[in-house]
């Protein structure tokens, strides 16, 4: 499977995965394709850059979700590797901000 193959099929899955939780989601560029969209969209307020690969450098998928968030945006990079669970990376500043929310 090429890597772009699997990209996709990575967004679908997490598309899937988030619509377990009640969200309604999907691919973010499977109609248009224009970049900086959202991997997969369907999560207010975050920016959601989906990693399905092997091997990963957090930092610069961290970077690159920073770079397309748009505004109001809190950057998040979902991400696994083959038979493991999807984790959730973002800056701690923003996951704090979320979490005083929550409380």
């Amino acid at each position: 499977m090429n890597s772009r193959t699997k990209g996709a099929a990575g967004e679908r899955e997490l598309a899937r995965k988030l619509q377990e939780y009640g969200y309604t989601c999907r691919r973010g560029q499977q109609y248009c394709g224009a970049s900086g969209d959202a991997d997969v969209i369907g999560l207010t307020g975050i920016h959601i850059e989906c990693k399905r690969v092997e091997r990963l450098n957090l930092y610069d998928a961290v970077d690159q979700a920073k770079r397309d968030s748009r505004t109001g945006e809190k950057p998040a990079v979902f991400h696994r590797n083959n038979n493991r669970e999807w984790l959730v990376t973002m800056p701690l500043s923003d996951w704090m901000e979320l979490y005083k929310e929550g409380k």
